[in-house]
């Protein structure tokens, strides 16, 4: 990575939030989401746990996928309790299985007739190449591969739910990585968890792109959420954590564009497929980044991606949990 691009990501992140509030619109998150249903992943912790709160709040129906029941479950208690919203529904799923991504999305099909939004917000930042069941590179299976099963399978529902939408939270450290496909899984040179991360979220992006230009019945959009003091920061990058946590956002300034893409009328009129930071359109490339791929590599993407999926896939008739 160049010290530009190292700099200008560094640099992205901080904590202006308050400065870019005051150019929000406050009536923008002042609705009623009564009868929509939300579907949240990670949604026990930092930021998903924010959002969940924020839609609870407003009255929607939160389904809160997570990997940990017992931190999934004390969560709901906390949004219940905060809120007074008993429709908050726990799914309890690990991005990284990815069998068992296609069974639950399957199964809650079955069992739901309505999705209106939802926000992949898990995420998995390794501190050494791990690899799951499958065979598959857990970060990637977590981050790149459970996404797109997950939001692959439940478009038929979405299409025929009300303003259905698709909110991907990314990370700014998309904006050092170029899009690489011929090495998907880390399987060649040093496996640098946060670079790993961050070229996963580069990819996020480009699915985010694509998927926009198949599916134009859905609103989809991916954002930045800034650098948000979470658990999953302070343990996946603990000296940066350490050494920064006087200027993180709070998982609530995370949240917010995540929020205002989900439920405001205004967010709906942009175009599908871009990227968002503090309710802003912003460029998904720095200026001399030399991070822009071509459009035959970015369509490869999602093939792979695709036949990835297919290997995976299976027609299961098991309870969703």
């Amino acid at each position: 990575m160049s010290v530009y691009r190292n700099s200008a990501w560094f640099l992205k992140g901080l904590n202006a939030f308050l400065s870019a509030s005051k150019q929000f619109v406050e009536k923008d998150l002042e609705v009623s989401m009564a009868g929509r249903a939300f579907m949240i992943t990670g949604a026990n912790s930092g930021i998903g746990k924010a959002t969940a709160m924020a839609i609870a709040k407003r009255g929607g129906t939160v389904h809160m996928v997570c990997r940990n029941k017992d931190k999934a479950e004390e969560a709901r208690a906390d949004i219940v309790k905060e809120t007074g919203n008993k429709e908050v529904h726990v799914h309890i799923l690990d991005l990284s299985e990815t069998k068992k991504v296609w069974e639950f999305a399957e199964a809650f099909k079955r069992k739901y007739k309505a999705l209106n939004v939802l926000i992949n917000n898990a995420g998995s930042i390794m501190s050494q190449r791990d690899v799951n069941a499958e065979g598959l590179e857990k970060s990637f299976a977590t981050n790149v591969l459970g996404v797109y099963i997950l939001t692959k399978s439940l478009i038929p529902l979405l299409e025929k739910s009300a303003d259905p939408r698709v909110i991907t939270v990314s990370s700014g450290g998309m904006l050092v990585q170029k899009l690489r496909i011929g090495n998907l899984q880390s399987e060649r040179g040093r496996y640098d968890g946060a670079m790993v991360y961050a070229q996963h979220k580069r990819q996020q992006v480009v699915m985010t792109e694509q998927l926009a230009k198949t599916h134009t019945s859905i609103h989809f959009s991916v954002m930045h959420p800034g650098w948000v003091d979470t658990p999953a920061v302070a343990n996946g990058m603990p000296d940066f954590h350490r050494s920064m946590k006087d200027s993180l956002r709070t998982p609530e300034q995370g949240a917010d564009t995540a929020v205002w893409l989900a439920v405001a009328e205004a967010a709906a009129k942009n175009p599908s497929g871009r990227f968002y930071h503090d309710r802003k359109m912003v460029p998904t490339h720095l200026p001399l980044a030399w991070t822009h791929s071509s459009a035959l590599e970015e369509q490869k993407l999602l093939s792979l991606l695709e036949d990835l999926a297919k290997t995976f896939h299976c027609q299961s008739d098991g309870n969703l949990t």
